[in-house]
């Protein structure tokens, strides 16, 4: 396998309780890249501004950071509706790199955009209100999903995600994030780029649309997961579990919480072709697989 040349990660959510600032680390801990991109909501402006929550795991990620950045990693940012305090300091943010978004020059040379994509979120661009009710639903949903999940442990069950099942089942919900993509991918096709890459509605997965490959980065308080690029301009969406003591492989056909999801496959090569790897093994284990 090719060594990692850059990172994606977006929607952590520092502030959030929920954060899984700790797997991030451990997964950043294992890679050097030439570029780590953040792709928004890093920090929750919403949340910290209801009521201070920061704890020892978020304060070591971000020396973590710091620390490739000194070491000669190229840190991007582009700051999505949790942040949005961030837009303020575009292109005046010491050594991080600042913009809305970004061209990204893949290995192979294909030309990727880079944004969080709230921007094409008619909620939060036109009713930032109910923006801000969804936030405290969604916030509640996962106290909620916490004590679930406690509750399955205790009878032996793994872990299981109560919003991502909402959202597969919910039509409106389906509907937004299919809206979302062809936007998303308009926008990009109209920059004249490749693929586009963005996070915001915290569902992982790499697929074609619009004649676009369309990449999402999903998030660190459930899915867990990150976009990697390969020296050899190969992409992959991989996975960190941090639900229970062992880590089990994640495949196409499991999903990340035994539900049934399928992934497309790899970033073709140049001549257009799968670079010869089965989508089972789309979304990787970072525990070791």
């Amino acid at each position: 396998m090719a060594m990692v040349r850059s990172v994606f990660v977006s929607d952590l959510h520092l502030g959030c309780k929920y954060a899984n600032a700790q797997a991030l680390l451990a997964f950043l801990k294992e890679h050097e890249p030439e570029y780590l991109c953040l792709v928004g909501d890093i920090i929750d402006g919403w949340r910290l501004r209801r009521g201070w929550y920061w704890d020892d795991s978020y304060s070591f990620l971000v020396r973590r950071i710091l620390g490739m950045l000194k070491g000669g990693t190229i840190v991007r940012y582009t700051p999505g509706n949790h942040d949005e305090f961030l837009r303020d300091f575009i292109d005046s943010l010491g050594s991080v790199q600042i913009a809305d978004e970004f061209i990204h020059h893949a290995a192979d040379g294909q030309r990727m955009l880079v944004m969080h994509g709230d921007q094409f979120d008619s909620v939060v661009r036109h009713a930032r209100w109910l923006s801000l009710l969804g936030d405290v639903g969604y916030n509640a949903l996962l106290l909620l999903n916490r004590w679930f999940n406690l509750a399955r442990r205790r009878c032996g069950f793994g872990y299981w995600s109560l919003s991502s099942a909402i959202k597969r089942q919910v039509k409106r919900a389906t509907n937004f994030i299919s809206d979302f993509e062809d936007a998303v991918t308009r926008h990009a096709a109209s920059k004249g780029c490749d693929s586009v890459l963005c996070g915001h509605i915290h569902t992982p997965i790499i697929s074609q649309r619009n004649g676009v490959r369309y990449l999402n980065s999903g998030d660190w308080v459930e899915s867990c997961t990150a976009i990697v690029e390969y020296t050899d301009g190969t992409f992959e969406l991989i996975h960190r579990p941090v639900h229970g003591d062992t880590f089990q492989p994640a495949t196409a056909d499991s999903g990340f919480y035994g539900e049934p999801m399928s992934f497309a496959e790899m970033w073709p090569n140049d001549s257009g072709e799968p670079v010869g790897v089965s989508p089972r093994t789309i979304v990787r284990n970072l525990s070791g697989a």
